[in-house]
């Protein structure tokens, strides 16, 4: 009789702690993550992105390969919203909502600011809405990153994004304009 009973107890408490896990966020592989820049005078950049996990992969030239457009994240593609005009890498990006992607290659990465929002991400098929592809910065991170991180830096006169993931990390200088 006690078995009968202890069952569908351990199968009620398995499903109130999985609905419980999935609502703080565990068992999302690729959680929503944002990062924000504060140019002064109300003028800010806010991107949104998804986080996938290192998990053990080869992550530049394996899972995300070397020469190809990349959403630059998981999920959604990664969004870029700017409410002033902005200089990024020496282009003028104008005030509005923007989807960004990369190209990363060993030595040196692209970025590009596409006017096309509200897309999954990939496969790119949006050549023809690209506003801006921006040469990136490219240099080593002191040990492996496990969580893919966009960020920024402040600066004197603006903001660096950073693009963090595995041991590398590609970089751009933005500025108000």
């Amino acid at each position: 009789m006690p078995r009968r009973i202890a069952l569908p107890a351990v199968l009620i408490f398995m499903l109130f702690a999985t609905a419980a896990f999935a609502q703080m966020g565990g068992g999302k592989p690729s959680p929503a993550a944002s990062a924000t820049c504060n140019l002064g005078g109300g003028k800010t950049i806010k991107t949104d992105y998804s986080s996938p996990r290192m998990r053990g992969r080869k992550i530049y030239g394996g899972l995300v390969p070397f020469g190809e457009v990349w959403r630059t994240g998981a999920n959604e593609a990664t969004t870029f919203v700017t409410s002033a005009s902005v200089v990024v890498g020496g282009k003028t990006v104008p005030a509005g909502s923007y989807t960004i992607f990369t190209v990363p290659t060993a030595d040196k990465w692209t970025l590009i600011i596409n006017k096309k929002t509200g897309e999954w991400g990939i496969p790119y098929k949006y050549e023809s809405d690209e506003l801006a592809r921006i040469d990136m910065k490219v240099s080593s991170l002191p040990s492996p990153l496990e969580n893919f991180t966009i960020s920024y830096d402040q600066t004197g006169s603006g903001c660096t994004m950073n693009i963090d993931w595995e041991t590398t990390r590609a970089s751009v200088d933005i500025s108000a304009k």
